[in-house]
């Protein structure tokens, strides 16, 4: 296996898409560090899958937007004999179309959920867990084009304005992360658009759209469709294990939601 003896940390592994991540490195043989909070029948979904696989892998309970937290996996790793990949996976945003506004009295601390979650969790374990990564390691920031288009457009029923901003700030991280790291650990950043089960098909927000209101989401997607959790772990896949000349770069993974669906136009045919 590509990467027996080589131990990876992916916060989120419950959910469909950082399942799928854990699912791509498990099968490799990589032993898979797992911290789980919330989501218990996605848990234990994951534990019975992943146990039925042969997985080498540790779960463990912890509130990863708490330093003591991150400080403990970071001990975990340390007993492993180091880290060798980061899969920074973890966020949490409120969709415009479910949540409705921050005003709203079920949304006290949403704003401030947001940006402890999807930013300064992001902070302490790159904080704790950098030291314990290996040489030729890496870092994969898992992020959203929410942090370019914001509450626009196509994005705008499920981006709502602090999960937006706290992603675009994940691309400053990003960037000095890897100047930080170099040259023994690559940094890199992906950007997600709609995909299912994480703002697309699958999600309470995408099932409060209207039929026509799908439709012209898709519509404004230039490849006509949401990603899958399984192209988005091949891709971190490939920037942690694969691609070993690229660092500090933020690659975009939407289908061209944020390119926009412009029409070009044929040449005209000029004055001259």
């Amino acid at each position: 296996m590509q990467l027996a003896g080589k131990t990876v940390l992916i916060p989120g592994a419950s959910r469909p898409v950082g399942r799928a991540i854990a699912r791509a490195f498990g099968k490799e043989g990589a032993h898979l560090l797992l911290p789980v909070y919330d989501w218990p029948e996605s848990i234990i979904e994951m534990e019975e899958e992943f146990s039925k696989e042969n997985f080498s892998m540790d779960t463990i309970q912890l509130d990863l937007r708490h330093g003591e937290s991150a400080e403990k996996l970071s001990q975990l790793a340390a007993s492993r004999g180091g880290l060798d990949y980061l899969i920074n996976n973890i966020e949490r945003g409120g969709m415009p179309v479910v949540h409705g506004s921050y005003q709203l009295p079920h949304n006290k601390g949403q704003w401030e959920r947001e940006f402890e979650t999807t930013l300064k969790a992001k902070w302490l374990l790159f904080e704790h867990c950098f030291p314990k990564i290996k040489n030729g390691g890496a870092v994969i920031n898992i992020s959203s084009v929410a942090g370019r288009c914001g509450r626009s457009g196509a994005g705008a029923p499920f981006f709502s304005d602090g999960y937006a901003a706290a992603n675009s700030a994940i691309h400053s991280f990003t960037q000095n992360w890897a100047r930080q790291a170099a040259p023994h650990v690559r940094v890199n950043e992906l950007m997600l658009g709609l995909i299912q089960h994480r703002h697309g098909e699958g999600t309470r927000g995408w099932g409060a759209l209207t039929e026509e209101e799908k439709k012209k989401t898709l519509q404004a997607i230039p490849l006509q469709r949401t990603g899958k959790p399984e192209e988005v772990a091949k891709m971190v896949f490939f920037l942690a294990v694969e691609a070993r000349y690229i660092t500090g770069t933020i690659f975009t993974m939407d289908g061209g939601l944020s390119l926009g669906k412009e029409e070009v136009p044929p040449l005209p045919p000029g004055i001259l």
